[in-house]
């Protein structure tokens, strides 16, 4: 039995704007509701079932659609960079998106957006909670380096932030009240996000080794360039490795090249920035350790390299080998640095997912 009744959705903080569409009778319903999932419900249980509902995805998250499924009605996530509209459509208003959303629905058009688990979006906001803790911190130490060189004070030495750099930062002194109160300021408010985020780090590791994704951590950490966060961050962003295939990963992150091709021209442009834009930031910083020279791993490595199953480790020591081997290519090519990194990115989530879904499968093997 077909779905009869077609529902396009446009969800706000404060109301919800529903368009509801049967094809096979041209009935068309529209209702403005508060955005109360129950009232929503209730408003959706007036048409005969079988109905299908959708919604696109944006700041209201998942609560509508799980709450909607535990109901028992059929009801997607739109992604909303997949939506389709007209070139000359100047007009937008809620009535409309849910008038274009109930039509994709109706055609099969519409993209669907994965609903993770609750225990999943916990550990996405985790995840995220530490990048932008991690941004925090760089901004505010850069405001410390801005107010010196302003002044013309520069730090003898490279390394910096340490504990003899701390030292030497709270010995520094200026000479008009107000500036040295802001510097002062500065000072301890980039020390207090340094200890924010080295308690959000250790949350982040303790997490990490009782989470489900702890084999797959364990498996990422084997690569050049992925640590702990950086592993937690893939893990819990990507969820369910084996929807995907060695060569559909790169696609997802946004990391193919982007193309703009006609008759018997063909042109290849940025990459398209589609998809995961955290994870594939995570993926484009540890593409750059490869190009390090590499001959063989180094103490971090060989811990984290015992800690997992052999077929594992013989796996990731190839991915090791040839990334670095492709770095070097690209540097005898004198190929653009940006350019090259991306280009090892890319390769490198198809060696992250060669080493998270056979972990995957086999968890979902037990569990069946």
């Amino acid at each position: 039995m077909f779905e009869h009744t077609f529902i396009g959705l446009d969800v706000h903080a404060v109301n919800v704007v529903g368009h509801a569409l049967n094809p096979a009778t041209g009935e068309i319903t529209q209702h403005t509701m508060p955005a109360d999932p129950a009232m929503v419900l209730e408003w959706i249980r007036r048409f005969e079932p079988p109905v299908r509902v959708v919604y696109e995805s944006g700041p209201t998250g998942f609560v509508l659609a799980r709450y909607l499924r535990a109901a028992g009605i059929n009801c997607v996530v739109a992604a909303s960079s997949k939506l389709l509209h007209a070139p000359g459509d100047r007009i937008k208003t809620d009535r409309r998106d849910a008038r274009v959303l109930a039509e994709m629905l109706a055609v099969g058009s519409v993209t669907e957006v994965r609903i993770p688990a609750l225990e999943e979006e916990a550990l996405r906001d985790l995840s995220r909670l530490r990048a932008g803790a991690a941004k925090d911190l760089a901004h505010a130490r850069q405001h410390v380096n801005a107010v010196l060189l302003r002044h013309g004070i520069r730090y003898p030495k490279d390394n910096r932030w340490t504990k003899e750099h701390s030292l030497w930062l709270h010995r520094q002194r200026f000479e008009e009240p107000a500036l040295q109160f802001t510097y002062e300021a500065d000072v301890e408010q980039a020390e207090l996000l340094a200890g924010h985020l080295a308690r959000i780090d250790k949350h982040v590791a303790a997490t990490a080794a009782a989470c489900r994704y702890s084999p797959v951590i364990g498996a990422l950490m084997c690569l050049r360039g992925i640590q702990m966060t950086t592993a937690f961050g893939l893990a819990v962003e990507i969820g369910d490795w084996t929807r995907f295939t060695g060569s559909s990963i790169g696609s997802y992150l946004g990391l193919v090249p982007s193309e703009n091709s006609s008759g018997q021209s063909r042109h290849q442009g940025p990459i398209t920035k589609a998809g995961n834009t955290y994870a594939r930031k995570l993926l484009i910083e540890a593409a750059w350790q490869h190009r390090r020279p590499y001959a063989r791993p180094g103490e971090r490595l060989l811990r984290q390299l015992d800690l997992v199953a052999p077929a594992t480790r013989i796996r990731a020591l190839e991915g090791n080998h040839r990334l670095h081997h492709k770095w070097e290519h690209f540097d005898e090519r004198h190929k653009m640095s940006v350019k090259a990194n991306t280009a090892i990115a890319h390769e490198l989530a198809g060696w992250c997912w060669s080493l998270a879904a056979p972990l995957q499968q086999g968890q979902h093997m037990n569990a069946a």
